[in-house]
């Protein structure tokens, strides 16, 4: 849904922060998606585990995620994910979805970096351990 959104505020749009959305390669896993029809998407639908591996072998910058909470989860578990980066927020909330499930696979983790923002902001940099 996190593509969607995204093609739906940003394609067809242009200037400032739309013209470097739609010029920034994407990748798209999902498995109900059909197409990624947005400028410069790719959609990974079968075989993640070999495509993002192959994804990570090319030169380049850094892969980011955004919006996938199950996605990170699955990369964490696949030894798929170099740095995790984490905004904290001071604020308590009782629902919502949570990164990491019940019952979910350990994952070790060490702080690699953090800081804090005069808000009260936490933003925290976690590798695998």
């Amino acid at each position: 849904m996190t593509y969607q959104g995204f093609a739906e505020v940003f394609g067809g749009q242009s200037g400032g922060m739309a013209d470097q959305m739609n010029n920034f390669p994407k990748v798209v896993v999902s498995t109900t998606l059909k197409s990624a029809d947005w400028q410069n998407s790719t959609l990974i639908s079968d075989n993640a585990l070999e495509e993002i591996s192959k994804l990570k072998q090319q030169p380049g910058r850094n892969i980011n995620v955004s919006g996938s909470a199950t996605l990170i989860r699955w990369l964490l578990n696949e030894g798929l994910l170099d740095q995790l980066d984490l905004l904290l927020f001071p604020s308590v909330v009782g629902t919502g979805k949570r990164l990491f499930e019940d019952g979910s696979d350990h994952v070790a983790l060490k702080l690699a970096d953090s800081k804090a923002f005069t808000n009260g902001v936490l933003h925290l940099t976690y590798q695998p351990a």
